[in-house]
């Protein structure tokens, strides 16, 4: 083990970004925090501000080590972890961003999914990448800037802009930026792009031309845990490694050690991620899932997943604060959910961005049905919270059909699992154990653990195996035949999302 005693973990997440010290046990020494700005410029258009993140990263950087009052010297390694497929794309030269990031969630490129899958369908590159056609990914979002933004094509074919999910534009300014900022991304990031082959691990020069991306934008393709270069000298940070980057849900995967082949978790955050370890074998979908990289530790082989991805989840919670004021904060919908005793006939389909996973229907938009006079707010508030688990059980299902093998219970993370009802609500639903561990914090803990073992402050991953504990575990109370009245109900509700979007419709 080196000398020095603690790894610190960038988190820059969809509502915010965060820095995490963690010892050598896996526990929380201190956080720094700070949301940055959602910029919904149009419907179905969502956007963050770069630079506005970049400062805010630099800023949690500084309030973590103050918490801890600790300096460089105690941090041995940096890792990353990031909201995937939003796209940032940037002058090289001046180091500004030459349009807002596009995040993952943004449904403004259909048309350009449309354009693409009309020559082979939606499955088009499905084979080579692992991936459907889809608004999700942020292979359009690029060509939405380059086809959008004045003197954004002209800029990129003569070699002077770059492109990256979050991970690469906070690792080329924490390595200096305009001064040699190293541009790369790692192997789970670049599995999310639509451009990358999963078995060669490297950029297809065929897909990009059938998108029109220059290839000299892309950053280089890393493994998810090597020395990718060092902090650069006016920061905090100074002079050490940046050793580790995954994608979020594949370092929260990383950081509920579900290192094999069966394992697998399932993260609450603005959206769900549920991510199950193929090992090194690449397993296509017959059901809706998608086939992603699950890590890859230096010039050790690559380990493959299957992910089901639901796009509305914690961030319906965040949409009945904001937008309908029926909670002042999210916490309390839980208590809201409890003044009822049932969702009173309400289910509540929050395709506010089309349905992800299994459905994959950008066409489909929010529904909330079975209606009475009877239901109150609080009807609505439980029907939410079971929206969540409702979707998150029909990505179960499909990843039981493409593994042949049905899972015996589901580790989770993210905000959501501090919601007791909703766990037990889950457990319910699944007719399986939930589990939750002590350490929460999954996704910050995975890019901990891969920087860290760059560097061997830990010295294998039966080392992180050790560090993994239980805290609470929720069983199924519901009986099978009330948890199938309500799956069918909710089948039906999800099917009036479905032709909502046409020419005329946004």
């Amino acid at each position: 083990m080196s000398e020095q005693k603690y790894v610190l973990a960038i988190d820059q997440g969809t509502t915010s970004s965060r820095a995490i010290i963690f010892d050598h046990a896996g526990t929380i020494v201190s956080t720094g925090q700070k949301e940055h700005e959602q910029i919904f410029p149009k419907a179905g258009w969502v956007e963050h501000d770069p630079i506005e993140i970049w400062d805010n990263v630099r800023e949690v950087i500084g309030q973590a080590l103050s918490k801890a009052d600790l300096t460089r010297h105690d941090i041995a390694a940096v890792g990353i972890t990031n909201q995937r497929e939003t796209a940032v794309v940037w002058n090289k030269n001046t180091g500004k961003p030459v349009y807002n990031a596009i995040v993952w969630q943004d449904t403004r490129t259909q048309d350009i999914v449309d354009r693409l899958a009309a020559d082979g369908g939606v499955e088009r590159f499905k084979q080579i990448v692992g991936l459907p056609l889809a608004t999700y990914f942020s292979g359009t979002k690029i060509v939405w800037i380059l086809e959008n933004v004045d003197g954004a094509r002209e800029a990129a074919e003569a070699g002077d802009l770059l492109f990256g999910t979050t991970d690469s534009w906070v690792l080329w300014n924490l390595t200096g930026g305009t001064e040699g900022g190293v541009h790369a991304t790692d192997v789970t990031n670049a599995s999310r792009t639509l451009f990358m082959d999963l078995e060669t691990l490297q950029w297809r020069d065929d897909i990009l031309e059938a998108f029109g991306v220059p290839k000299s934008m892309l950053p280089e393709i890393k493994s998810s845990s090597e020395v990718y270069g060092t902090v650069e000298p006016s920061n905090l940070l100074r002079e050490v490694p940046v050793a580790g980057i995954l994608g979020d849900q594949q370092a929260a995967t990383f950081g509920q050690a579900a290192f094999d082949a069966g394992e697998s978790k399932n993260t609450y955050g603005t959206g769900n991620f549920l991510i199950f370890n193929t090992d090194t074998e690449i397993v296509h979908s017959k059901n809706g899932l998608l086939t992603t990289l699950g890590y890859k530790l230096g010039d050790q082989p690559a380990h493959y997943a299957l992910e089901g991805s639901i796009a509305v989840t914690g961030s319906l919670i965040q949409w009945l604060r904001d937008n309908l004021g029926i909670i002042s904060s999210a916490p309390e919908v839980e208590e809201l959910a409890k003044t009822v005793e049932d969702n009173g006939g309400a289910y509540f389909v929050p395709a506010f961005s089309g349905l992800f996973a299994p459905y994959w229907r950008p066409d489909a938009r929010g529904a909330l049905v079975g209606l009475t006079r009877y239901v109150n707010k609080g009807h609505i508030a439980r029907a939410a919270l079971e929206a969540t688990a409702f979707q998150t059980r029909e990505v179960l299902d499909a990843v039981n059909a493409d593994s042949g093998v049905d899972l015996t219970e589901l580790k989770v993370d993210g905000g959501m699992i501090a919601n007791n009802l909703l766990m037990q609500f889950q457990a319910d639903i699944l007719g399986v154990p939930v589990v939750r561990p002590v350490v929460a914090e999954t996704t910050a803990l995975g890019a901990a653990y891969a920087a860290g073992l760059a560097v061997g402050f830990w010295a294998n991953l039966d080392e992180l195996r050790a560090n993994w504990q239980e805290d609470s575990r929720w069983t199924p109370q519901m009986d099978d035949a009330e948890r199938d009245r309500q799956l069918r109900n909710w089948k039906k509700a999800v099917t009036k999302t479905f032709d909502w979007v046409d020419a005329d419709v946004n």
